[in-house]
Parts: structure tokens; C-alpha cells; sequence
């Protein structure tokens, strides 16, 4: 019988590596990035045409390199970072495992073009699937630039499982973004289909960071340094106060290397306890300094996975830094005119300070003494008034009904008859969040929030399934800013907001103008709050198994729905009340939760029995 084990060729080895190096366009972005980092690049110019796939191109002024280092840089486990085995614990550059260019070479066509600054030529090199195609001398400014185009042009089923557009787009803005961060003292640029969406001048830190995510970071940051015999921290923290619901602005970098760490993040949301509401995730970027003998990077190809030989000393060194800065923070006086002092009151306040906040809000301080409150026999008789009116005629009910709000098989907008069949009885609102409804046979306890995000999903999906909602017309445009990966996100949902009734125009530059907004929105809410957390919850909704429109509507009632607190007319619960039981799916919110609850009469005197 014949041998059948044999070597791959070098191009099907190559392929088969690029499937784990080379995940997507982004993929290829990182791993250019860092060889100009690498290269002790100041200068370093991104270029993306079609959401990198069409074209890649990074632009540095490295040091370039010789005719045999191109050639060499091509093939499998070629690299200049590492000689030894014991170098893998000392090492301190980005890249090293000697994969990157020949995974990139194996899935794309590639141009490079690099000079040596003490070299009057450079080199001109073309691949294709892992073939050079050409190598010649070329006049080229020192450095190194490397096109890639057509990515997966040969492996088409790679190609066919990338996303659209936007979403590739977003994951090179992270890319971009953890490069850019982690070397605040190089220059960066960004163009993407001839449009500059970043310049970044060297600078410090907190300048980065202002640059990326917009100038009114610059109230939010506090920092946080702090050194150890073993590992230093540096870097800024954000006030409690401006915590968001939806992760994507915590950043860890260890030797300036970008890390995934869903460990250490537990010990920033530790220090953070009862600072931010639960469900929702403090800005930041901190910087881990540590002896590369006492962590492990040749985890995974990405390289964002890293290993601590004591991970629970970092757990708790990171935990009481950040503490101690919030603390700063808190105590230290400051000169910063822009400070926001409403953070200083929520940490810190002074007992004189707590008292009077006491008296403003009628809450008793932990200092003493009492607050102002109505009479007990007030209390009391308002409570009987409440109740009584609560249960109003119902001991001459004796109807049953099944509890609908706990079946998931009742066939939808098939309500039953005795649940609408609702006697002429003013609904009732107890903390500013449910709504008790009187019925046939008890009552429904009906929570506001949930039942209006039911009925706004309901007429949005409506809404964009016909033509274009009615808009109303702003006298006054506005202009909001955002971050450049939200400004993508906002890109792809303009056609449906537009249905919606959401007139904007892309302004470029992150820009966006707001000329007109849905009528029902008119007067009711802040058109750039509303943009803002729409953006919020469709970011949440992004991985749930939803189409763009599903996700949409989901989002925008979500953001745009009743809050709980919020006291209402009776005109407005019944008009609430009367549009939940017209939807097609009453009983649950878009997110799954009861839209109402049904109290039997029967069951409640039961409760009563001895």
C-alpha cells in the first residue's frame, strides 16, 4: 500500500494558516499596523477602499528594508523579531511569530513598496496567492508601503461569509483605534473611499484620547497612576456618572499591546460598585507595564490573549488603583475649570453638603435628624382612599379567566373578551410605574414601560414596511458629533430612520444634521438624546438574531418609550391601555418581558384565608 502522508505545498500550508490569521479585512489591518509600529514608524497613513476589500493600504516612514528582507518577509516563520526560544519571554514588539505577510500573500494580491533611508532604490514586489509575480528596483520615499487588494479573491467562500460594510468597517475602527491609543506619540491617519475620518497629531495621552472619541471626553477622564516593585499602571479612568449601557470603551494594554481581559475587567467594575447603575460599563484605558519574563503573548495568532504567572496580583493591584483614583479624584482640589462638579457631590459630598441635599430632595442624611413628611393620619387616610378605590366592586365579580400574561400559546391579538371587557373605571398609577386596570375578574397590573415599547416596536416595523412616516420639520437644523465608529453605524441605518420620519444628512466628518424629526416626536423629546440612545440599545441588539429592521424598531422603543417614574393622566393610561390590547402581541415587550400581569379575584382571597 502506498505512503499517504505527504507535505502540503508551501501556497495550500499558507492558506490553511490565513484562515486563523486572517479573519477578516481587519485582521489584515492589524497586522500591517503593528509591523510599522515595529518599524519605528512616526508617520503612519491607513488607506481603505470598500471596507478593506477592495484595498488595504498602510504608508509608514520605518526603516524600510533591503531587497532580501522583502523577499524573505514573504515566506512562512520569517521574522526579524526572535532568534531563540528564550525570546519569546523577552519580547516587547508587536509582531513576532513570522505569519502575518505570508497569510496576507496566500488570500490577496500584494504590492509592496520599501526603501532603507541609506538606500538610493528600493524594492517593488507583487504577490499573488503566494506567487511573486514580480521583484524589481523602484524609486520609492523610505520607508514601507504595502497595498492589499481583492482579499479572498481566491478563497471565495471566505469572502461570502464577510459582513457588510459597516459592520467590517467598525472592526478596522477598533483595530485602528487600539493602535492609535496605545502609541499616542505617532502620527495616524485613517481615509476611507477618499474621506479622512481620522488625523491624529503626536501628542500626549489625554490628547489621543480626545482626538478619537470627541472633545467632550475631556470632562470625563480622571487618572489613574500608580507604581509597584512589580507592575506600574497609567493611563484615565471615567467618571461614574458618564458610564454607558453598552460596552465598546474599556481598553487594557499590557507592554502597549491591546488585551482582551474579561478577568481584569471584573476588577474595574469591583471598584466601580455602587458608583455606576447595574447594566452599565465605566470609560477606559489603562495601561499595564509589567516584566515580560511574567506573562505568556504566544497564546493565540491575534495576539489579544495573554497569560499572567499571578493573575489575582493584578486582579487586586488593579482593583485598589483604580479605587484610589476615584478617591483622588474625589478629595483632591483641583484648578480644572472645566471640572464637572456634580461628580465631586456624588463621591464626596461633605455632611453640610449631605444635609442640605436632604432637606432639597426630603430624604432623612446620614448625619441625623429628620426630613420634612405629611402627617401620618394623612398618609393613612389617603392610603385607604387608594385602596378602596383599587378594589372597587370587586367582590361582585365571580368570572374566571385563564392568566394570559403567563401562556405564551395564546394565538396573537386573539385577546380575551372578559380582559377587555374592562367596567368603566379609571385607571390607577402606583410609583410612577404600573398601571392598575380593573377587569371582570380581578385586575391587570400593567407595567408602562414595557407595554409602550410593545406598542412602539409594533408601529415602527409598521411604519418602515410602508412608505415614509410623516416627518416634522425642525425650524432650527441641529448638529450632533459622533465617534467615528457610531458615525458608521448611523451611515447604514439612515435609509430606514428615513422611513421613520428621521430626516438627516450625513455632513462628513463624523457630522451628522438633523432637519427633521417623526411628528409624534415633535416638542416631546431632545431629537440628539434620542438619536444617542437609539444608537445605544441598536449596539446592544447587534447579535441577536434579528433583521435590520427588527433591530431598528426594537431599538428606537426601546429609547423612545415611557420611562418608569414618569406620572400620567388618566386620559394617557387609557389611551395606553386601549393601544397594547389593538397590538398584535400584547402580553410581551419586544425584549420578552410581561407586558401586564393578571390578579385573579379568587386568588386574592385566598391569600386571605387562615
Amino acid at each position: 500500500m502506498a505512503d499517504l502522508i505527504q507535505l502540503l505545498p508551501d501556497a495550500i500550508a499558507n492558506q490553511i494558516a490565513a484562515g486563523e490569521v486572517i479573519q477578516r479585512p481587519a485582521s489584515v489591518v492589524k497586522e500591517l499596523i503593528e509591523n510599522a509600529i515595529d518599524a519605528g514608524s512616526t508617520k503612519i497613513r491607513l488607506i481603505i477602499k470598500d471596507a478593506g476589500k477592495t484595498l488595504i493600504q498602510i504608508i509608514d516612514n520605518g526603516c524600510g528594508m533591503s531587497e532580501t528582507d522583502a523577499r524573505m518577509s514573504f515566506e512562512r516563520h520569517a521574522t526579524s523579531k526572535i532568534r531563540e526560544a528564550s525570546d519569546l519571554f523577552a519580547i516587547r514588539t508587536m509582531g513576532f511569530r513570522g505569519e502575518a505577510m505570508a497569510s496576507i500573500a496566500a488570500i490577496s494580491q500584494v504590492e509592496m513598496r520599501t526603501r532603507r533611508p541609506d538606500s538610493e532604490l528600493g524594492t517593488l514586489l507583487l504577490v499573488e496567492g503566494s506567487i511573486v509575480k514580480k521583484q524589481e528596483p523602484c524609486q520609492t520615499a523610505p520607508g514601507t508601503s504595502i497595498s492589499v487588494k481583492n482579499l479572498f479573491f481566491n478563497v471565495p467562500a471566505r469572502r461570502n461569509f464577510l459582513k457588510s460594510n459597516s459592520v467590517e468597517m467598525r472592526h478596522i475602527l477598533d483595530e485602528f483605534q487600539f493602535a492609535a491609543i496605545a502609541n499616542p506619540d505617532i502620527f495616524f491617519s485613517l481615509h476611507h473611499n477618499d474621506t479622512e475620518m481620522f488625523h491624529l497629531p503626536p501628542g500626549n495621552l489625554r490628547q489621543r484620547i480626545i482626538n478619537i472619541f470627541g472633545k467632550k471626553f475631556n470632562q470625563r477622564l480622571v487618572p489613574i497612576s500608580e507604581e509597584t516593585d512589580l507592575l506600574n499602571f497609567e493611563g484615565f479612568i471615567g467618571k461614574p456618572e458618564f458610564a454607558r449601557k453598552t460596552r465598546g470603551e474599556q481598553f487594557f494594554f499590557v507592554n502597549q499591546r491591546y488585551i482582551k481581559s474579561h478577568y481584569l475587567n471584573h476588577a474595574i467594575m469591583g471598584a466601580y460598585e455602587e458608583l455606576i447603575p447595574k447594566g452599565t460599563y465605566p470609560f477606559y484605558v489603562i495601561f499595564i507595564d509589567i516584566d515580560p519574563e511574567r506573562i505568556d503573548i504566544n497564546v493565540h495568532p491575534t495576539k489579544q490573549e495573554i497569560k499572567f504567572d499571578d493573575e489575582r496580583m493584578v486582579y487586586n493591584y488593579l482593583k485598589v488603583a483604580t479605587r484610589h483614583a476615584l478617591g483622588q479624584y474625589n478629595v483632591m482640589p483641583t484648578l480644572d475649570f472645566d471640572q464637572d462638579t456634580n461628580f465631586a457631590v456624588k463621591l464626596g459630598t461633605q455632611p453640610s453638603q449631605e444635609k442640605e441635599i436632604s432637606r432639597e430632595l426630603n430624604t432623612p442624611s446620614r448625619g441625623g435628624g429628620s426630613s420634612f413628611s405629611p402627617p401620618k393620619k394623612d398618609i393613612d387616610r389617603s392610603n385607604l382612599q387608594n385602596w378602596e378605590k383599587l378594589f372597587e366592586g370587586l367582590e361582585d365579580s365571580t368570572e374566571n379567566i385563564p392568566n394570559t400574561a403567563a401562556s405564551d400559546d395564546t394565538p396573537p391579538n386573539q385577546v380575551s373578551d372578559s380582559l377587555l371587557d374592562v367596567e368603566n373605571i379609571a385607571p390607577y398609577q402606583i410609583h410612577g410605574t404600573f398601571i392598575v386596570s380593573q377587569i371582570n375578574s380581578g385586575f391587570l397590573l400593567i407595567n408602562q414601560h414595557e407595554a409602550h415599547q410593545r406598542i412602539l416596536y409594533e408601529k415602527y416595523l409598521e411604519n418602515m414596511n410602508s412608505e415614509a412616516s410623516p416627518s416634522q420639520h425642525q425650524l432650527f437644523p441641529t448638529t450632533m458629533k459622533l465617534s467615528a465608529a457610531d458615525a458608521e453605524i448611523l451611515k447604514d441605518m439612515l435609509p430606514d430612520l428615513k422611513r421613520l420620519g428621521f430626516e438627516l444628512e450625513d455632513f462628513g466628518n463624523n457630522d451628522f444634521i438633523i432637519n427633521g424629526i417623526p411628528s409624534d416626536m415633535a416638542g416631546k423629546q431632545n431629537e440628539v438624546k434620542v438619536i444617542e440612545g437609539l444608537l445605544e440599545q441598536y449596539k446592544l441588539n447587534v447579535n441577536l438574531d434579528l433583521n435590520t429592521n427588527e433591530r431598528l424598531a426594537k431599538s428606537l422603543a426601546k429609547s423612545t418609550a415611557i420611562k418608569n417614574g414618569k406620572k400620567m393622566s388618566v386620559e394617557e393610561m387609557e389611551s395606553l391601555i386601549e393601544q397594547l390590547f389593538l397590538c398584535q402581541i400584547p402580553y410581551k415587550s419586544p425584549s420578552g418581558k410581561n407586558c401586564f400581569l393578571t390578579f385573579e379575584l379568587d386568588d386574592l382571597n385566598k391569600r386571605f384565608e387562615a
